[in-house]
């Protein structure tokens, strides 16, 4: 992948974190990082031609050199709008027209599984999906592909969007941010430098500094991720089954202790974990994010 390429994907996914319209001080911050290490010297100019239309993704796809170079940009855009909870109308017209330009046919996997009645504590269903989406992140952990620690926060994110759907819960992605932003896990801010740092190398390591804070961790190791997926989920069960009346000293001790609770528990799942990271296909989870 030539200098070019790197230039265009990392655009396409600067383009993808602001297509939903949102403005967050703190993401602001961290996009503008992204984009000076990228070489993209005005962000706000970026914006603005964005929102006029004037940057489209059609028109970046096709200067693209090859079809690894095509996968790759649409990839980093698939995280990019996922990466604060599920993609809004417009971020999947985004995605949607991307797709498109570049050729890449509709996605293909699981998408959410189907909803069941709410509870307290969390049915033996949610204890399952809590589980298996604690094994599959951590088990990305352990994937050589430049994109596969990418796609951590956005499945975590959409647990906690799934779990609040079983709890009645309609949530919007600000809703979802905030909780995780609560437990010390970032989104938008940490996905983009991962883009950055899987397109063009080590260049933006440090880049970030404590912006990130305790979502630094998430990208650890296995077992750290296993624990934090797993407290993220029981963590927002209990707080969805009780109306979302928990204060956030409550979360952050319930979303502690949980992990400690995963952390008893990642010894008997960790050889499941390193068997699941010999036949998952990247492919296939990024279809998964992009499911409701």
């Amino acid at each position: 992948m030539n200098a070019t390429d790197q230039k265009l994907i990392v655009t396409i996914a600067l383009a993808a974190a602001l297509a939903d319209g949102r403005e967050d001080p703190r993401e602001t911050s961290a996009l503008r990082a992204v984009a000076d290490a990228a070489g993209i010297t005005d962000l706000d100019a970026l914006a603005r031609e964005i929102a006029e239309g004037t940057v489209r993704p059609a028109e970046l796809a096709r200067q693209l050199s090859d079809e690894p170079a095509r996968r790759l940009a649409y990839q980093t855009a698939l995280v990019a709008c996922h990466a604060d909870g599920p993609a809004s109308e417009a971020e999947q017209r985004f995605l949607d027209e991307l797709r498109a330009a570049l050729g890449i046919e509709g996605n293909a996997g699981p998408t959410a599984p189907p909803e069941v009645g709410s509870g307290t504590p969390p049915s033996p269903d949610l204890n399952d999906l809590i589980m298996r989406q604690a094994m599959l992140t951590g088990a990305l952990e352990l994937l050589p592909e430049r994109l596969a620690t990418m796609a951590i926060i956005p499945l975590q994110l959409r647990l906690v969007y799934q779990i609040g759907q079983r709890h009645g819960q309609q949530l919007d992605a600000n809703q979802i941010k905030d909780l995780a932003g609560t437990l010390g896990i970032g989104a938008a801010a940490q996905v983009m430098e991962g883009v950055v740092r899987g397109v063009l190398g080590g260049l933006t390591k440090g880049l970030f500094g404590g912006m990130i804070g305790g979502a630094a961790g998430v990208a650890a190791g296995a077992a750290v991720t296993f624990a934090s997926t797993y407290a993220l989920g029981h963590v927002a069960s209990q707080y969805y089954a009780q109306g979302r009346s928990l204060s956030a000293a409550d979360l952050r001790a319930l979303f502690a202790r949980f992990q400690e609770e995963a952390r008893t528990l990642f010894p008997r799942v960790q050889e499941q974990i390193q068997e699941q990271s010999r036949t998952l296909n990247l492919q296939t989870v990024l279809a998964t994010i992009q499911g409701r």
